[in-house]
């Protein structure tokens, strides 16, 4: 069985987690701490960030997108819809966009304590126009095109959900992004993201192993 070290509030180890909870492919979950990472993980893949995919074969995943893409090579058909050209080309674009910008402002955004001379207010209004973007391409439907989860989804949705925790009252009350309010709002109230978000404790070398998911 492939084992899955993940991170709960990781937003990339949320893609994963999501994405093997809609391919439902069962892993052995290891939740770790960043500040004490476990040997066994370190020694797969050095760069010591989650998540990292183990398969049983021996091969090694540590990219969440990665994981992503075996997850719909596995299964085909993780996604019930289908996009079409321009919008996957949107979506892979704008997953693109997240991780290598919106990610950087986010965290100099929410944690800007650790970080010298960090502007937080400048790199939320980053953030900002980042939504204000993707604002434009959002469907009034369930999810960012459809009814249905998509890649960009999953891709996109863990880091909206943690720019929203550095300050709820603020994001809830800004008013230039309301499809992007609407669209996290149905994700946080959806049972997918309870289902991923279940609590575990750290897993040690000897402990029982846990499965995830749970309820396939």
């Amino acid at each position: 069985m492939p084992i899955l070290y993940s991170f709960k509030r990781c937003p990339y180890a949320m893609r994963a987690r999501m994405a093997l909870y809609l391919s439902k492919i069962v892993v052995e979950l290891r939740e770790v701490s960043l500040r004490n990472k476990p040997q066994s993980m370190l020694e797969i893949s050095p760069k010591g960030t989650v998540p990292v995919l183990l398969l049983d074969d021996g091969t090694v995943i540590d990219e969440s997108i990665e994981i992503i893409k075996w997850c719909i090579n596995k299964k085909k058909y993780i996604f019930k819809e289908t996009l079409n050209k321009q919008q996957e080309l949107f979506a892979e674009h704008a997953i693109k966009l997240f991780d290598e910008k919106f990610k950087f402002h986010l965290d100099r955004y929410k944690y800007a304590t650790r970080y010298e001379d960090v502007d937080e207010i400048l790199h939320r209004e980053s953030c900002i126009e980042i939504l204000k973007n993707i604002e434009k391409e959002i469907s009034n439907k369930e999810c960012f095109y459809t009814n249905n989860l998509n890649k960009i989804d999953i891709c996109i949705l863990p880091f909206i959900r943690q720019f929203r925790i550095a300050n709820p009252e603020w994001f809830d009350n800004y008013n230039e992004f309301p499809k992007v309010q609407k669209w996290l709002d149905n994700f946080l109230k959806s049972s997918l993201l309870e289902e991923i978000m279940v609590t575990h404790k750290e897993w040690k070398k000897g402990n029982p192993a846990i499965f995830f998911p749970t309820n396939l």
